[in-house]
């Protein structure tokens, strides 16, 4: 499992995709699962720039990894984990999986505009935008303290250019990790 961490906009789901695609792994993104979900308070809590709790989200985790791994299948998981919970039950539960962590850097000028372009319903206003990075930020570096502890690799990658020259940049960090 290759879990890709970034701020919204940081084009982790376009590299998750990429990087699946590539490696013949599945694509998980938690975030399209959400936004894919007919209940409305997780409709509600994501266009309020809220995270969905732990309680929600790490069952539907759960078992969308299940059935990937009972076929054979391996993962490049995007948007979770998202709080230190989450990461704590990863580990706790799916530790030989894990074989990185690749967090996409992007200044947040960048993030805001690219957010603006794609226009989600998600990403509405600014304040919305602005409190998702927050959020993701306040737990970001509690998430990775996890993983590091863990002895989990997490590696930067610079996520500005093209989508081709970020993806060239994450396909070059995973081959060094899986060569190691």
């Amino acid at each position: 499992m290759i879990i890709l961490m970034g701020l919204a906009g940081s084009g982790k789901s376009t590299q998750g995709q990429m990087l699946a695609k590539e490696t013949g792994r599945v694509w998980l993104s938690t975030g399209q699962m959400l936004r894919d979900s007919a209940d409305v308070a997780v409709i509600e809590s994501l266009n309020h720039g809220n995270m969905v709790p732990d309680e929600m989200i790490i069952p539907l985790v759960e078992q969308e990894l299940a059935q990937i791994f009972a076929r054979g299948g391996d993962v490049v998981m995007d948007g979770f984990p998202r709080t230190a919970g989450q990461a704590k039950w990863l580990i706790e539960n799916m530790m030989s999986r894990v074989e990185m962590v690749v967090r996409i850097i992007v200044p947040k000028a960048e993030l805001i505009h690219r957010m603006e372009l794609r226009g989600r319903s998600d990403d509405q206003t600014i304040e919305v935008i602005e409190e998702r990075f927050r959020l993701t930020e306040q737990n970001i570096y509690s998430v990775c303290e996890v993983f590091r502890e863990s002895g989990i690799k997490i590696m930067d990658v610079d996520g500005i250019g093209t989508v081709e020259e970020v993806h060239e940049r994450i396909k070059q960090i995973t081959i060094e990790v899986e060569n190691e």
